[in-house]
């Protein structure tokens, strides 16, 4: 059994107007050192593979047919195993 963590994030250079959103009312609540602020999607994947390689190549494949929209974002995958 493997455990993939898969990062969404906005590619460098688009624009986050829910980051911003949050870092203004983060300035709202007084913490006025925030500079920038950069919002993105994290998704956990449990699934059956053989082996690691293979449990990589499954989830990238997910990453980039749903879960990230290539133009736009960019993504991370990580792998590890787990016990069932």
């Amino acid at each position: 059994m493997f455990k993939a963590n898969v990062y969404v994030t906005l590619k460098n250079g688009v624009l986050d107007p829910q980051g911003d959103a949050v870092k203004n009312s983060l300035q709202v609540l007084g913490y006025n050192n925030i500079d920038k602020i950069r919002t993105g999607k994290f998704i956990e994947i449990w699934l059956d593979a053989k082996s690691e390689k293979e449990a990589m190549e499954q989830v990238e494949a997910i990453s980039e047919k749903l879960l990230a929209n290539l133009v736009v974002e960019d993504y991370r995958v990580e792998v590890v195993e787990v016990e069932k």
